[in-house]
């Protein structure tokens, strides 16, 4: 497994973590299926394209709001 896919899988994890939202509550915030949040955590695939630029304006987001610190 690639790397960068293990630290997506972190990031993903602990975005969810520090934000207290289970794997169902942030799969509603980014529009994906509660599936596949629980794919990307485990490393069994990667978000595409646009659900990572769903993921990064959702971090970013968060972030300005102070709800989260990367």
């Amino acid at each position: 497994m690639p790397s960068e896919q293990i630290n997506l899988q972190k990031v993903i994890k602990e975005v969810r973590v520090q934000l207290g939202m289970s794997q169902e509550e942030l799969a509603h915030a980014l529009g994906v299926s509660f599936a596949s949040i629980n794919r990307w955590e485990n490393g069994k695939s990667s978000p595409s394209k646009l659900a990572r630029a769903q993921f990064d304006a959702f971090c970013r987001k968060m972030t300005n709001q102070r709800k989260l610190k990367l």
